[in-house]
């Protein structure tokens, strides 16, 4: 790949900082692409490297790294060790020459901040597991945390795996219904939630709707932080202020546990009315995300890390093991990035001296339809690596995240994994050049290709299935009391392969490129296309702010596509401007592809985490039923598809 093409050169002194660079040194890989290869050839050699070049905390190093005795689908990782998440990511760390370095700061939308150092957060996780377990808590049971981003959720998740509980994270803004749901399936004894949250400004309770779902659930115990300091309805015998909990506390040092002890059951949704419960350990979660926090994000002990997260969503999990366990600062936000103003995130970025910012491609646009002098009136100095992850990003944000917020110095770390998979597949690496919106290549550690309908792979330029042909230590071990439906929807497809149901392409020079999933796939015709590639043509126009693509039932062509777009509150939503965006289309992608339908709307539907929910407006365009909508943020945004012109 020539400079031109590149987006992003590391510079000598870049690759010489980079984590990934000893690793590479340490295996004689020239590349990190025959890093790669090293890692995905001897699974083995490369993990226990790994383990030891990061200093992985085990309380007892494993006798065998990955036994597939059972088949690929329920292979084990690092078998006859003992390890915790809260020992690996705290407790070591408190006791070490990291005690009174900040582990968690935090701030509120309303510019308040907490600070924990390392010494102070493990004495609250232990004074908090000590009061779990006065409560009757033992090893296996689960906890609901159903908490904003605040200290407080970051407490309880390493608490309970102190204990060897099994968290189960669930998205702050859900109603009660949806908070049941994932109570119930687990069958959580506990649950964990706050009085109330502010956001935009606004007080809204948490404490009512965690009621109606502790009740419907059949909850025996509520803890609630108090947030708001507000008057709340309580319950006698079932209700617990959680800071009593803590203060009456014994406290309790981390349990040593089986590295495939379960950590979390994290919720996803799915087309039907019944989300799955990803289900992650202590061992393969922990190893995974701080190998890529290490070697993807280059995370180093100086550093200070934020995503626009919540920790109901893998990512605040993800981050929360990663972050503490590299010894970093894990900086906290509660509330909405643009609120109350549309600088909110970049005043955070300056104040907090972020060094790592991750966030989605949606957030972007929509952060960027505001305007360059938001950001450029911030010192954004301190960022020194920025990540992408969600869904495929366009080239006009990829632009703008590298450039505008990056200043030209920040490599962009465009990743692609998932839930169940409680990692990436695709990852770039900072010592190596990044094309526009690639994904570079494979992750270490990641044995993923490319294949066609018959399981064979696919060349240069063609797009296929995104497979895995080896398991990887973070794999979900399942869906929670649901074993036949995780082997159907990711290994009936191809036995002993990973089915991911991602559309992915590498081009001739070997970068990888994520098109989107293969059910959001659009069938014109027996030509495929993916959504984000009509998004991205689409949102380069300077009228349009967001943008999403579905396929809908035509009865010549098979499915026609269709486009919703939100369009900028200073242009004229028009026929004019329909004609222009219809032509757009056309010249870029074809005439086979001239959408069926164009609309104009005043929103989009999307989960809290900034992802459009295609699904959803598929179904509300077609009259149909769009399954579960439990991670939907606003239901009038379904209106606006209704009601779209």
């Amino acid at each position: 790949m020539s400079i031109e093409d590149a987006c992003w050169e590391p510079s000598a002194a870049a690759v010489e900082h980079a984590n990934v660079t000893r690793l590479m040194r340490r295996f004689g890989a020239a590349t990190i692409g025959e890093l790669h290869a090293r890692s995905v050839e001897d699974p083995a050699a490369f993990w226990r490297a790994v383990i030891d070049d990061l200093s992985i905390a085990f309380v007892r190093p494993p006798e065998t790294i990955l036994d597939v005795s059972a088949g690929p689908e329920w292979a084990r990782w690092f078998t006859g060790g003992l390890v915790n998440v809260a020992h690996a990511g705290v407790h070591r760390h408190a006791h070490g020459d990291r005690a009174d370095h900040p582990a968690v700061d935090w701030e509120g939308e309303d510019g308040t901040s907490r600070r924990l150092t390392y010494r102070e957060l493990d004495g609250l996780v232990q004074r908090l597991a000590g009061g779990l377990h006065a409560l009757g808590l033992r090893a296996g049971d689960r906890v609901g945390l159903y908490l904003p981003m605040i200290p407080e959720a970051v407490v309880t998740f390493l608490a309970c795996a102190s204990l060897g509980l099994v968290t189960v994270p669930i998205f702050s803004g859900f109603a009660a219904d949806a908070v049941a749901t994932r109570l119930r399936d687990a069958g959580a004894r506990v649950l964990v939630t706050a009085d109330g949250v502010r956001r935009r400004g606004k007080e809204h309770p948490m404490k009512q709707l965690a009621d109606a779902a502790a009740d419907s659930a059949g909850a025996h115990t509520v803890l609630v932080v108090q947030c708001l300091d507000v008057p709340v309805p309580w319950r006698a015998g079932r209700d617990l202020w959680w800071h009593d909990v803590v203060a009456y506390g014994v406290p309790r040092a981390p349990v040593p546990l089986d590295p495939e002890a379960p950590l979390l059951i994290a919720y996803t949704s799915g087309t039907t009315g019944r989300p799955k419960g990803v289900v992650h350990v202590h061992g393969g979660f922990l190893v995974k995300a701080v190998e890529e926090y290490a070697y993807q994000l280059d995370v180093h002990a100086e550093d200070r890390v934020h995503w626009v997260t919540d920790m109901g969503w893998i990512v605040g999990p993800w981050q929360a093991t990663a972050v503490l366990a590299l010894g970093a600062t894990l900086v906290l936000y509660e509330g909405a990035p643009d609120h109350p103003a549309p600088d909110r995130l970049w005043r955070l970025v300056e104040g907090q001296g972020v060094t790592m910012l991750g966030l989605s491609p949606t957030l972007l646009r929509a952060l960027r339809a505001h305007g360059d002098s938001w950001p450029g009136g911030h010192d954004l100095s301190t960022l020194r690596v920025l990540c992408s992850t969600g869904e495929p990003i366009d080239p006009d944000s990829h632009r703008w995240l590298a450039e505008t917020i990056g200043g030209g110095r920040c490599p962009v770390i465009n990743i692609s994994g998932g839930t169940e998979v409680g990692a990436c597949f695709l990852s770039p690496h900072p010592v190596a050049p990044m094309r526009p919106v690639s994904l570079q290549g494979p992750a270490l550690g990641m044995d993923v290709d490319i294949w066609d309908d018959d399981g064979h792979p696919v060349g240069p330029g063609e797009v296929g299935h995104l497979v895995c042909k080896q398991p990887w230590p973070a794999m979900t071990r399942g869906f929670w009391n649901d074993r036949e439906r995780y082997l159907e929807t990711y290994w009936s497809r191809f036995p002993g392969v990973w089915f991911h149901g991602d559309w992915a392409r590498r081009d001739a020079d070997g970068h990888w490129y994520v098109l989107g999933r293969s059910d959001d796939t659009i069938n014109v015709a027996g030509k495929r296309l993916g959504p984000a590639e009509v998004e991205s043509v689409l949102t380069a126009h300077d009228a349009v702010v967001e943008a999403a693509a579905v396929g809908m039932d035509d009865e010549l062509k098979g499915q026609a596509l269709w486009c919703f777009c939100v369009i900028h509150p200073d242009r004229p939503a028009d026929e004019a401007l329909r004609k222009e965006l219809l032509d757009l289309v056309v010249e870029r992608l074809g005439s086979p592809f001239r959408p069926g339908a164009l609309r104009f709307v005043t929103a989009l539907p999307k989960t809290r985490s900034a992802k459009v929910m295609r699904r959803a407006v598929q179904a509300v365009a077609g009259g149909t039923d769009p399954g579960d909508l439990s991670s939907l943020e606003d239901e009038t945004t379904l209106d606006a598809i209704r009601n779209a012109r």
